[in-house]
């Protein structure tokens, strides 16, 4: 992919900006910030259409969903989500927003608070609410998390159109196998220490969740109590970052895009203080599927750096070598286009980062 463009997207507390650069990723160019003084949740790049979708928030307007046929050059405002009239419930912030299966090309799913999903069967102009999510039978169990009651990662099975993931903060994972219509918590082995059952079926409190590339039934979380592995679809999970990790606190998760063992998180050094431990800035990748784990340091501060990244803010690319990027909550933006090795400083006074995306363009 010599002729590929590469995006990353950062999304901030006062508007977004866009990266650009060919296969190499050495040279960036800057546009930006898109929508000042707004809160960008996530922007998401669909393959399928070339859209490019982001959720933003503020604090006197409210939220919505913008989306760009350009790249970022017009945008426009969508309709809704909304909860159905009727509904009391408002919603009050979106966090995340995901393309359906490649099968039903004009289908997006859209996570917001108060840990509701909307799907969209039109390419995100108008959207409908998921009933079976958002009045599912555990709800009076779910509790909102510093950040509120949220459906912030939407993990679609590339091989089934019907099969989709959701992580709520706070009630845990949940998968569903009929398109959404139905889900089940898939939630056992992972701790709630801050509840007085320590496994129970739900309120755990996920903070991000991805899937492997190479088999959809292997899954790993970032929780608020752990690092975990599934590799039976998230009928079970396994602690795998206890005794490996400096801390397993944290709120990021990245997958590598073809190698279902390599995975990346940031730990914080607890809830409590959630900055990184010793004033070391790293970034931590395991190739075995959690079994070990580096701690990358290569380009990035080592004194002083009490550093906060925020759960959607570390991603990768899909070139190959894949690149990595993170983000943090005073503005910094590293990458590294050798899979973590070694990392640059892409931006370093931006406003606080709160997610970061990648998109692979050819030609």
């Amino acid at each position: 992919m010599s002729n590929a463009r590469i995006l990353v997207m950062a999304g901030t507390r006062k508007g977004a900006f866009v990266f650009e650069s060919d296969a190499e990723r050495r040279d960036w160019q800057t546009s930006g910030p898109h929508f000042p003084g707004w809160s960008l949740n996530h922007m998401k790049y669909d393959r399928r259409s070339g859209m490019l979708y982001a959720a933003l928030a503020h604090d006197v307007y409210g939220s919505n969903i913008h989306y760009s046929a350009d790249l970022g050059q017009n945008w426009e405002m969508v309709d809704g989500p909304h909860f159905p009239e009727g509904d009391e419930r408002t919603v009050r912030r979106i966090w995340h927003i995901q393309p359906g299966h490649d099968s039903q090309p004009s289908r997006l799913w859209a996570g917001a608070d108060p840990g509701a999903l909307f799907r969209s069967d039109d390419g995100g102009r108008t959207w409908d609410a998921v009933p079976g999510i958002n009045d599912h039978p555990t709800r009076e169990q779910w509790q909102p998390g510093a950040g509120g009651l949220m459906v912030h990662t939407i993990v679609q099975d590339p091989s089934d159109s019907d099969r989709l993931f959701v992580a709520i903060s706070a009630a845990g994972v949940f998968r569903s196998g009929d398109g959404g219509r139905t889900w089940v918590p898939q939630n056992q082995g992972v701790r709630a220490d801050f509840l007085p059952e320590l496994y129970p079926d739900v309120g755990q409190c996920c903070h991000h969740l991805v899937m492997s590339p190479e088999d959809p039934n292997v899954l790993y979380q970032q929780n608020h109590c752990g690092v975990y592995r599934s590799r039976n679809g998230g009928d079970s999970w396994q602690d795998i970052g206890s005794g490996r990790l400096p801390a397993t606190f944290g709120f990021p998760m990245a997958i590598h895009p073809r190698d279902g063992n390599a995975v990346y998180v940031v730990p914080m050094l607890s809830d409590e203080y959630r900055y990184t431990p010793e004033g070391k800035f790293r970034v931590y990748r395991t190739r075995d599927g959690g079994e070990s784990w580096d701690g990358l340091t290569a380009g990035l501060p080592q004194e002083n750096a009490y550093l906060t990244v925020f759960r959607e803010a570390l991603a990768t690319d899909s070139l190959d070598p894949a690149g990595v990027y993170v983000g943090t909550g005073s503005g910094q933006l590293f990458c590294s286009s050798d899979e973590g090795d070694t990392w640059s400083m892409l931006a370093d006074t931006l406003p606080p980062v709160y997610s970061v995306g990648t998109a692979v363009i050819s030609g």
